[in-house]
C-alpha cells in the first residue's frame, strides 16, 4: 500500500463521519443554543433543562437519521472491504 492510497482512505473515512455526525453535533447545538436563550429570557438556570431536551433532540435525530447514517457507513464500508484486494498488490 502507497502512502497515496493510505492517504485516500483516510480522507474518505474522515469525510464519511463528518457527514454521519454532523446532523446529530448540529441537531445538539442548535437545541443547545435555543434553550440558553430560554435560560436567559427566563432567568431559569436549571441544569437538567439543559440535558434533558438535548438528549430528546438526539434521540430523535438518530431516530429519523438514523437509516441515511447508517446506509452511508454501509457504503463506506462495502467500498473499503471490496478494495482490499486492490490494496494487498
Amino acid at each position: 500500500m502507497t502512502t497515496d492510497v493510505a492517504l485516500q482512505l483516510m480522507h474518505q473515512m474522515l469525510w464519511t463521519a463528518v457527514w454521519v455526525a454532523a446532523p446529530i453535533i448540529g441537531v445538539s447545538m442548535l437545541v443547545g443554543l435555543l434553550v440558553s436563550v430560554f435560560q436567559v429570557v427566563t432567568q431559569l438556570q436549571e441544569m437538567t433543562l439543559t440535558f434533558v431536551p438535548k438528549l430528546v433532540a438526539i434521540f430523535l435525530t438518530l431516530l429519523v437519521g438514523g437509516g441515511w447514517m447508517l446506509s452511508r457507513l454501509v457504503v463506506y464500508s462495502a467500498k473499503l472491504i471490496s478494495s482490499i484486494p486492490q490494496l494487498v498488490h
